[in-house]
């Protein structure tokens, strides 16, 4: 069982963060010629992507938890304290 509820918009956002400094480092390292200004598009783009993502699974997870029935317990109940 799951101990948190899986969040997209995390996850997406540190892809894109690993992808910048990947680009970085390849650049460091003299495997290519990256300009200093390249990866604001791509951070930014990718951090408001990831924004978004958040919002729309926050609101899916809303939506769920209010669907259930109020007899239901929470999924976290399970877990032993």
């Amino acid at each position: 069982m799951l101990r948190h509820e899986f969040q997209p918009g995390r996850l997406l956002a540190g892809v894109f963060l690993i992808l910048a400094g990947v680009i970085y480092a390849g650049d460091a390292g003299g495997l290519w010629e990256t300009p200093w200004f390249a990866l604001i598009p791509l951070v930014s783009g990718g951090l408001c992507l990831a924004g978004v993502v958040g919002m729309v699974a926050g609101g899916v997870r809303r939506r769920r938890r209010a669907r259930r029935p109020a007899t239901e317990a929470p999924p976290s109940a399970d877990l032993p304290g």
